[in-house]
């Protein structure tokens, strides 16, 4: 074999393994690029998709947030705290107890006052979430189900959430002396004969349906971003999400 021979053979086979190479990166190009706006194809950056998806998130949670820290944002919206269920047997049982007559009433305002004293804390929890986001969270959020990135900030922020929330809750409930009535209606509800005694303290429940009420909002703000062109305000976002539209 002479060495043109063994030179032809190196090259062929340096080309057929090259091939794959270029196959894999065209798939990678291909996975992130291929919108089609009119007639022109124009292609997505990683840069793009991650910008696009951190506004788009960014844009939901200071919507949700600004919603439900204003006055009445939980107490006069569907996101409306109610007591628990043991709670609301306690209150039917006071009704006859004197200075307990309106227990359900007075306690659900309290506990709704608490919630939106706390929501203003949450936006700067979810923004660091939002800033910590790989480019492969982006594209599952973007290609994902339509609650995707709702999931994804609940699974990031939900302890920190309720770590932040819990002791401004207990603050506001104090606040409004919350905390005290309920344990003086518990109290006298307990002594009730043949009742079942049950748990004084509000700050979980507040804590946990603060959260939901929350995490529904954004949820919805999601699936609006994603399902009404109208809603996407950037040229950004309605070139990110089309490529949502498109899968």
């Amino acid at each position: 074999m002479n060495i043109k021979t063994l030179g032809i053979m190196a090259l062929t086979i340096t080309a057929a393994s090259y091939l794959p190479a270029q196959i894999n990166l065209k798939k990678a190009q291909d996975a992130v690029g291929g919108i089609k706006i009119g007639d022109k194809g124009i292609g997505l950056s990683q840069d793009e998709i991650g910008r696009g998806l951190k506004e788009a998130l960014d844009n939901g949670v200071g919507e949700a947030v600004t919603f439900l820290s204003a006055k009445d944002g939980y107490y006069k919206s569907a996101y409306k705290i109610l007591m628990p269920e043991e709670a609301q047997k306690v209150a039917d049982k006071l009704k006859a107890v004197p200075g307990f007559g309106n227990v359900e009433a007075d306690l659900t305002e309290r506990m709704n006052r608490a919630a939106e004293d706390a929501a203003v804390k949450a936006k700067p929890i979810f923004i660091a979430a939002i800033t910590k986001m790989t480019f492969q969270d982006a594209m599952n959020i973007l290609m994902g189900d339509p609650n995707s990135a709702t999931l994804y900030l609940n699974k990031s922020t939900y302890q920190p959430l309720y770590a932040e929330f819990k002791p401004i809750i207990q603050e506001s409930l104090d606040k409004v002396n919350a905390r005290t009535y309920w344990r003086d209606a518990v109290t006298a509800y307990n002594k009730i004969p043949f009742v079942t005694k049950t748990n004084p303290e509000l700050d979980d429940h507040v804590t946990k349906m603060a959260l939901s009420g929350m995490f529904s909002l954004i949820e919805k703000k999601e699936a609006g971003i994603r399902s009404d062109v109208n809603q996407r305000s950037s040229p950004l976002l309605q070139k990110v999400f089309s490529k949502q539209d498109k899968k």
